[in-house]
C-alpha cells in the first residue's frame, strides 16, 4: 500500500486536461495508413459510390468527411467546440484500487467516456452530425441504436439543435432495456422496436424470420428507408462509418495529451470492438504513431465470442445492413444476414467491423480476442466493486482484457502500461447484470456451420 500512495503523489488518480488542452482538430487516420480501407461500392453497379450518391442518404459534409482519405487533420467547428466543454476533456484515470485488488506490478489507467447525460463515447459523433444536418437546413435524421447509447446520444444531440430523431431501436435491447429508451423519447426521439411493420424491410425480415429479436443490421435498414423516403430528412450511423471514427478520435487524441502530461508511456491501448467507433477513436493517434514508425505499441480489438467479426469473419465485400439496401463494405464480417444470439454484449452486435479497423487489422497494426459472455461481466464485477464505477457491458470487454494482461504482468514481474477504454457506464443494462447475478447468464458461440451458412450468402464482388 505504500508504494501505492507513493506513485499517487506522483500521478493522479484522475489526470484532467485544463479546457485549452483539449483538442481542437479530429485526426485522420486514414491519412498516415499506406494501404487506405477500400472504398464503398455501389451495390447495383460495383463501382466506387461517388459523393452524389452518398448525399442522398448521408449530410453533405460528412459525406466529404466520408471520402476524405488524405487530410491529416480536420478542424472542429466551434459550435461542435462549445458544446463538447459541457463534458470534455474527460478524465483519464489511474486504476489504482483494481492494480491492488490485482497485486500487480502493471499500471492500469482507463479513459472514462460516460461523464455525460448519454452515458457513452457517442455524444461526440452525435453532436457533429446533428450540427451538420442542422447546417444543412434538414428537418431531422433517422438512425439505429443497439444498446441504446447511440439513440440517446443523438436523441440529446438532435434536441439541442432542434431537429426530428427517428430511432429504430434493436428489438431485444427494446425490451430489455426500457428505462433506456425512455430516456429518447424524454428528449424527444420517436423509438420503433426493430424490426418493425413500420417499414417495408422491417415486414420482410418479419416474414423471413419471425419472432426474430432484431439485430443492428435490420435496425440500419429500416432507419435509412425511413430517410430516403422523405424530403428533409438523411440517415446517420453511430459507428463503422469512417466519419464517426473520426470524430471519436478526440478520445484519443486527449488520451494521449494526457499520458505526455505525466511522461507516460503506454505498452498496450485496449477497447471493446462492435462496429469500430470508440476502438477506433482510442486508438487513431497510437495507430498513427505505429504506421509512421515513430512508436511501438500493442493494440488489442476485443469483441464477444457470439459476435466474432474478427477474430472468425471473412475479409471481404458486405452490405452494412440486413436489408441490402447500404452501400457494400469492405470489412471483416460475419455476413450480412447473421443475427447474433440475444446476449447482453448491446452495441456489440454487429455483423462487420469498420474498414478502417478492418484494414488496421489486416495489416497486423492490431490484434483481436474474443471473450465470452460470464467471464466479461465476472470482470466487470470484480471492477466495479473496486473502481466504483459500474460499466456498461460493451466496456466491460475491454475491461476482461486488461485484468487479463494484468495478470500476466505479476507472473512475469513487468511494469507494463496497460490503457483502455471505459466507453460508458451499465446503469441501464441491469436486466444483464441481474441475469448474471442470478447464475441465469450462458455463454452462445456460433457453430462453424452457422457461420460457412452466414459466408454464402456474401455478394461475390471482388
Amino acid at each position: 500500500m505504500a508504494d501505492v500512495i507513493k506513485e499517487f503523489k506522483e500521478i493522479p488518480y484522475k489526470i484532467y486536461l485544463e479546457e485549452n488542452e483539449m483538442p481542437t482538430e479530429w485526426y485522420n487516420v486514414r491519412a498516415d495508413m499506406i494501404n487506405k480501407p477500400a472504398p464503398l461500392l455501389n451495390p447495383g453497379t460495383g463501382q466506387p459510390m461517388t459523393a452524389e450518391e452518398l448525399g442522398g442518404v448521408f449530410c453533405e459534409e460528412l459525406v466529404k468527411q466520408e471520402l476524405d482519405n488524405d487530410t491529416q487533420r480536420i478542424p472542429i467547428p466551434q459550435e461542435i467546440l462549445d458544446f463538447y466543454k459541457m463534458y470534455r476533456p474527460s478524465p483519464l484515470v489511474r486504476a489504482y484500487c483494481l492494480e491492488e485488488k490485482l497485486d500487480t506490478p502493471a499500471h492500469i489507467y482507463y479513459k472514462f467516456e460516460g461523464n455525460n447525460t448519454s452515458g457513452s463515447h457517442k455524444l461526440n459523433s452525435a453532436i457533429a452530425q446533428a450540427y451538420y444536418a442542422k447546417n444543412q437546413g434538414l428537418k431531422g435524421v433517422t438512425t439505429e441504436t443497439g444498446a441504446g447509447q447511440w439513440g440517446t446520444a443523438l436523441s440529446m444531440a438532435c434536441s439541442y439543435l432542434g431537429l426530428d430523431c427517428d430511432v429504430y431501436m434493436v428489438k431485444v435491447s427494446y425490451e430489455q432495456k426500457p428505462f433506456r429508451r425512455e430516456v429518447m423519447r424524454t428528449y424527444g426521439a420517436n423509438v420503433t422496436p426493430s424490426p418493425s411493420m413500420t417499414t417495408e424491410i422491417g415486414k420482410k425480415i418479419l416474414a423471413d424470420h419471425p419472432g426474430t429479436t432484431g439485430s443492428l443490421g435490420c435496425a440500419i435498414s429500416e432507419a435509412v428507408e425511413s430517410a430516403v423516403s422523405r424530403e428533409g430528412y438523411r440517415y446517420v450511423l453511430g459507428s463503422v462509418l469512417n466519419q464517426v471514427l473520426l470524430h471519436q478520435s478526440i478520445i484519443g487524441l486527449e488520451t494521449k495529451t494526457a499520458l505526455d502530461k505525466y511522461g507516460i508511456e503506454a505498452d498496450m491501448i485496449i477497447g471493446c470492438a462492435g462496429g469500430g467507433s470508440n476502438l477506433g477513436g482510442l486508438i487513431s493517434p497510437f495507430a498513427g504513431e505505429k504506421l509512421r514508425g515513430e512508436k511501438d505499441y500493442q493494440i488489442i480489438a476485443v469483441e464477444p465470442k457470439s459476435c466474432p467479426s474478427l477474430t472468425r469473419g471473412k475479409y471481404a465485400y458486405d452490405f452494412c445492413d440486413t436489408g441490402m439496401v447500404c452501400p457494400l463494405a469492405k470489412m471483416y464480417t460475419l455476413g450480412s444476414g447473421f443475427i447474433p444470439s440475444p446476449n447482453h454484449a448491446g452495441g456489440l452486435r454487429y455483423h462487420g467491423m469498420s474498414s478502417v479497423v478492418s484494414q488496421l487489422y489486416d495489416d497486423g497494426i492490431i490484434e483481436a480476442r474474443a471473450v465470452e459472455q460470464t467471464e466479461v461481466f465476472k470482470a466487470a464485477t470484480e471492477f466495479a466493486r473496486v473502481e466504483g464505477i459500474l460499466p456498461a457491458p460493451e466496456s466491460s470487454h475491454a475491461i476482461k482484457v486488461a485484468i487479463d494482461e494484468a495478470m500476466k504482468c505479476k507472473e512475469t514481474g513487468e511494469e507494463k502500461n496497460i490503457v483502455f477504454g471505459l466507453t460508458g457506464t451499465g446503469y441501464f443494462d441491469m436486466y444483464a447484470y441481474q441475469a448474471f447475478n442470478d447464475g441465469k447468464m450462458t455463454d452462445y458461440i456460433p457453430t462453424d456451420e452457422e457461420l460457412e451458412a452466414s459466408f454464402a450468402t456474401l455478394p461475390q464482388i471482388g
